[in-house]
């Protein structure tokens, strides 16, 4: 019996195989094959294969149709149907101004992908042309579409398409990528718009998916490339292979074209779906009633891109996008300072040190001097009256590295005391609370951003890590510590059965923002309790947060943001996560918390922009000459970006708060991408920079405008490229030179404080100092740090090339500003600690630097009497 079944078996696949048609026309080369087979509707891809572990794997679901996409007259750019939420509220809410024309612009018909009519087509007719192309013709009502596809040589997973319409009747038209193939809902694996959203599940309310990225939008959404970072749609299938679209680069808007902005134009639109809502990545160009779709009879729409197709994962795939078609390492390249960062730090330290320029003001509250920077941004109810501190672990750490008695004595006893004042301590609802982030000087009250409401994350940022960092600095402050315990015991009372906190509450004391869940590190507040007051329970609590975190948002690619301004679209705290969870993994040793920390970071790398490529034309602003790369936003990250994020009124910023941290993941798993992005962020922005001030602006579009609005921004500043620059020295030494780090800041990404104790340099105790201009660096390529011995008979200047060659340069060093001493002895010392040159005394110090590599000179000091 079992040998019937046999013969029966194969005589049946025999029977199948006689059955299969070869394809009429193919394409294929070691990794991948494409064939088409004509049939009653026209020329429709038959198989579509790639080759896995040396095998040929068929790939479902293949398609091969074409969509155009036609309007007689342009559509209509805004769009007056309401929204609401899960919870049947309107959104977005009449408060929030910058949003709310702004989602009715978002929500138009060709947004939404329902403007115009369609042509949709399977070509009647098909060329071979030599064995690496096959060309496609279909004549349609509204002209004539040619289609080439073909392989690349030089990356053979992908596939080059090249459209070209010839209008026959005048209108506005829309190309549309063909789709390969779909991939069903189920098996969906990840998906991802960059800059927009990523997620392993659709969401069908609009609200949630398209306007905060939680889930995958189960509409066909074109999104607009003005907050795009890569333009590169990409869907991972559960059956093992990754689908992406790539615009060739030529194609996406400059947002700074010659002489003045342009970055609001779109001329790309992408999708995770085509026009029937199938799963599968999808471009447009032109975008219908945008730049060059109105044509005319006669003329012509040409529109190039590629498929990518392989068994690697979608971040692998993003790389490939990255560095093979956006060509990231070039910009990286092209990348020179003008000044550096260790010369903005002292630029920044005279800012900071003169109340008149950065605005410091001191007001009565309660009977107290509370201190803080004016700040004339948004905020509910402020009239140009509002005040803030942004990061007390940089302010803290700046006055224990300078020793400035200004500082001391001006300007931190009014901050602590600004501190405390903004902490509830008398009983009710909210007590522990920071109950606003903000003081308004005219009625003297503490407000929130945006809104009448006291947040959890504002807890953990505002009381939590603000005073632990301080208690770094100052230990034995048991005042403190009695305010962090009450922060502490309030997040405990305020944390759900599942772990999770409430996005916010009312000052009614009821939950608000039901249809949001609190997809932020709110749990890294009682890591911090724990760290400082050493109680269990709060590292068990922090656990508990974290894991909730981890199984609902990180997993599932849901990021919930910080700025209240903006209704808490994804932001920089999804950067936060990242750092958040390596955290945890320092200090329970749990290898989940590691992968989530990877995980948060590689999805952070769709938060940066990849495009343009940055070039050296010479372009105009403001009346400056300068060259494309010193203004392009190709590695530079968003405040939010997505649906609703400031990234698409203003571009990216230049807050790069993130950068250390990449550093970090770099190290900790090698792919370039972290360090490459962590370093475009912070090499060669000088175009971004005040002069008088040494402070970057804010907000890409401002380009030199320097603080602006946001005077307390050069605090954030200062604190991000020191960790920037202690993470890159730590790395580069093999962590031969490292610093302890103190707690995340508040709010704006995940650096860290330093200088609260002593760091080692090969094995010998070291303290961080800083004192404005006792050095100075010939080359503003080669960033500096400064440390001592303990004991004072040493100084140690750090040396990091930011350039990929090697770099000399000439020091000047003014040792009795430094330490008061003479010098006895100089060592030059390489990444290892090994000596490399060695003098008793020398008057002129010459530097040679290896690429991207550090040169440590050791001096010995006079010991003093």
């Amino acid at each position: 019996m079992k040998q019937l079944i046999n013969c029966l078996l194969l005589s049946l696949l025999f029977s199948c195989s006689l059955l299969q048609k070869e394809p009429d026309f193919i394409l294929e080369n070691d990794h991948l094959k494409i064939g088409w087979e004509l049939r009653e509707e026209g020329y429709k891809i038959s198989e579509v294969a790639i080759k896995v572990e040396g095998k040929w794997q068929t790939l479902p679901n293949t398609s091969g149709k074409y969509t155009l996409i036609r309007a007689e007259t342009r559509p209509e750019e805004r769009s007056e149907q309401p929204y609401q939420t899960t919870t049947g509220q309107k959104f977005p809410e009449e408060i929030y101004k910058y949003q709310t024309e702004h989602w009715k612009e978002q929500v138009n018909p060709v947004a939404l992908n329902t403007a115009g009519e369609t042509i949709e087509f399977f070509p009647d007719e098909a060329q071979q042309i030599g064995e690496n192309k096959v060309q496609f013709k279909e004549k349609t009502d509204w002209g004539t579409v040619m289609i080439t596809w073909s392989l690349d040589p030089k990356y053979p997973q992908d596939i080059l398409i090249e459209e070209n319409l010839e209008v026959s009747r005048d209108g506005y038209y829309s190309l549309s990528s063909p789709t390969l193939l779909t991939i069903p809902e189920a098996d969906l694996e990840w998906a991802t718009v960059p800059g927009y959203f990523h997620g392993n599940k659709l969401e069908s309310n609009l609200v949630l998916g398209y306007g905060y990225g939680n889930g995958v939008p189960s509409s066909p959404i074109i999104f607009s490339e003005k907050t795009t970072t890569t333009l590169s749609p990409i869907i991972s299938s559960k059956l093992g292979f990754t689908l992406a679209l790539i615009s060739n680069p030529e194609l996406g808007r400059d947002p700074w074209k010659k002489d003045q902005l342009t970055h609001y134009d779109w001329n790309v639109g992408l999708s995770h779906m085509n026009r029937n809502s199938e799963l599968t990545p999808s471009l447009y160009y032109p975008v219908l009633g945008q730049y060059e779709s109105e044509r005319k009879k006669g003329e012509s729409v040409e529109f190039g891109f590629r498929f990518s197709l392989s068994d690697r994962d979608w971040f692998e795939t993003l790389n490939h996008a990255v560095y093979n078609v956006f060509e990231f390492e070039k910009g990286l390249r092209l990348r020179k300072n003008s000044q550096s960062l260790s010369s903005r730090l002292n630029d920044m330290y005279g800012y900071l040190t003169d109340p008149v320029t950065s605005l410091w003001r001191i007001e009565n509250f309660e009977g107290v001097k509370i201190g803080a920077q004016a700040y004339l941004g948004g905020v509910v109810g402020s009239d140009k009256d509002a005040m803030k501190n942004a990061d007390y672990g940089a302010m803290w750490m700046l006055a224990n590295a300078t020793g400035s008695s200004y500082l001391k004595e001006k300007v931190l006893p009014f901050a602590l005391n600004f501190k405390l004042a903004q902490q509830q301590t008398s009983e009710g609802f909210f007590q522990g609370a920071a109950i606003g982030q903000y003081f308004l000087s005219k009625p003297k009250i503490f407000v929130e951003e945006w809104g009448k409401m006291v947040e959890p994350i504002a807890l953990t940022y505002y009381i939590m890590l603000d005073i632990g960092n301080i208690l770094l600095f100052e230990p034995e402050n048991e005042e403190l510590k009695n305010r962090l315990n009450l922060g502490a015991d309030l997040l405990l009372d305020w944390q759900k059965e599942d772990g999770s906190w409430a996005v916010a509450y009312s000052r009614e004391e009821e939950e608000i923002f039901l249809e949001l869940k609190d997809f932020r590190p709110t749990f890294y507040g009682l890591l911090v309790a724990y760290r400082i007051l050493k109680d269990q329970k709060y590292l068990d609590a922090a656990i508990r947060g974290a894991d909730w975190y981890l199984e609902n948002g990180v997993k599932n690619g849901s990021f919930l943001g910080v700025c209240g301004d903006m209704r808490y679209a994804p932001d920089f705290a999804t950067g936060q996560t990242a750092q958040a969870f390596l955290d945890l993994f320092d200090l329970t040793g749990e290898e989940k918390y590691q992968d989530a920390a990877i995980q948060a970071a590689k999805i952070y790398t769709t938060y940066i922009y990849t495009h343009p490529i940055p070039s050296q034309e010479t372009k105009t602003v403001n009346g400056k000459q300068v060259q494309d790369w010193e203004i392009a936003q190709a590695g530079l990250s968003f405040e939010h970006g997505g649906t609703l994020g400031s990234a698409n009124f203003h571009g990216p910023i230049l807050l790069a708060s993130h950068a250390g941290m990449f550093i970090r993941m770099h190290q900790l798993t090698g792919e370039r991408i972290f360090a490459d992005m962590a370093r475009s962020a912070a090499i060669g922005r000088h175009a971004f920079v005040d002069e008088k001030t040494g402070v970057a602006s804010y907000y890409w579009k401002a380009m030199d405008n320097g603080p602006g609005p946001f005077p307390h921004h050069a605090w954030w500043q200062i604190g991000w490229i020191t960790d920037y620059l202690l993470a890159e020295i730590e790395m580069r030494s093999n962590g031969k030179i490292i610093f302890p780090r103190g707690f995340i800041t508040p709010k704006v990404g995940p650096h860290q404080s330093y200088g609260f104790e002593a760091g080692k340099i090969f094995g010998e105790k070291a303290v961080l100092k800083m004192v404005p201009d006792a050095v100075s660096v010939s080359n503003p390529s080669i960033e500096y740090v400064v440390a001592s011995s303990e004991k004072g008979d040493k100084l140690w200047i750090t040396l990091l090339n930011q350039e990929n060659e090697i770099v000399n340069a000439d020091l000047e060093i003014d040792f009795f500003a430094l330490e008061g001493a003479r010098v006895s002895g100089v060592k030059v010392l390489d990444h290892s600690g090994n000596t490399i040159v060695q003098q008793k005394t020398i008057e002129e110090w010459t530097a040679s630097v290896p690429a991207f590599g550090l040169v440590i000179f050791e001096f010995t000091l006079e010991t003093k009497p």
